[in-house]
């Protein structure tokens, strides 16, 4: 799809809408004279439309109006107030909501049929163009705007598509888990520090491996478990550091912090 000249309007400009919006800006998707962004605080947008040289527009209902796309990025406790203040100006305007816990039934609820909407949970790394968008499955976009829709953030992410029911799952392991990676790109770079290397060259290294391994599995179709035994040589020295994740819980571990999240999502 052609999105030459397409414009995305921001309502809510937190940390996320601006992931998404230095994705877009980083990747050439759509221009800064294109894009529009609405928040609450006044002094905070003005500094984040200015870094980015984006326009900073007064309310949701003028960065709807302005815009052939809606972010919707305020946060959850206030979706309902947002969009039934806006519901005019969001009338046939595709809306890309990224609000954690409000899937497509919520919306309707506060909106009422006739809205073009999808639920969403993307994250971070969209800010460099590598992110993943979780996507619900049930939404109500028309074919062309859905199309918009993939067109535009397709090339900053990443989009998989789940049920109603694993949409707060899915957000779990796209969402929650980057800061799982960091706390290990962390604690394998502490390690490396621990025996001689400099901090400089550990961070070098680690988060590189990282990439590496991933786009690895992911482009060799092959098991995770196939590739860790292909590095394990037979009284080697990464089964020792194998044996000693497993004597220390690692899997364990983060199973555990699946669950636990999963648990604060059910109370919620």
């Amino acid at each position: 799809m052609d999105i030459s000249g397409a414009k995305v309007g921001f309502i809510g400009f937190g940390n996320m809408a601006s992931a998404i919006c230095d994705g877009l800006l980083l990747r050439e998707v759509i221009s800064p004279s294109d894009m529009y962004a609405c928040a609450r605080d006044r002094d905070k947008l003005a500094a984040r439309c200015g870094e980015r040289g984006i326009n900073a527009v007064d309310d949701a209902a003028g960065a709807a109006a302005a815009s052939d796309i809606i972010v919707l990025g305020v946060l959850p406790h206030q979706v309902e107030g947002v969009v039934t203040g806006a519901a005019s100006a969001l009338k046939g305007k595709p809306i890309f909501s990224i609000a954690a816990g409000i899937d497509h039934a919520r919306l309707v609820s506060f909106l009422g049929e006739g809205y073009h909407h999808i639920s969403t949970i993307p994250n971070t790394p969209i800010a460099v163009g590598e992110g993943i968008i979780v996507a619900e499955k049930t939404h109500s976009l028309t074919p062309e705007q859905l199309d918009l829709f993939e067109s535009i953030f397709g090339r900053i992410a990443k989009i998989e598509y789940f049920s109603s029911e694993l949409l707060s799952l899915g957000g779990t392991g796209a969402g929650c888990a980057p800061a799982f990676v960091d706390v290990f790109i962390e604690a394998l770079a502490d390690g490396l520090v621990k025996h001689g290397m400099t901090r400089q060259q550990a961070y070098s290294i680690v988060p590189q491996m990282m990439i590496g391994s991933a786009a690895y599995m992911m482009k060799s179709g092959r098991h995770p478990g196939e590739l860790k035994d292909a590095v394990c040589s037979p009284g080697g020295t990464t089964i020792v550091g194998i044996s000693a994740l497993e004597e220390a819980g690692f899997r364990h571990a983060v199973i555990y912090a699946v669950d636990k999240i999963m648990d604060k999502k059910h109370s919620m």
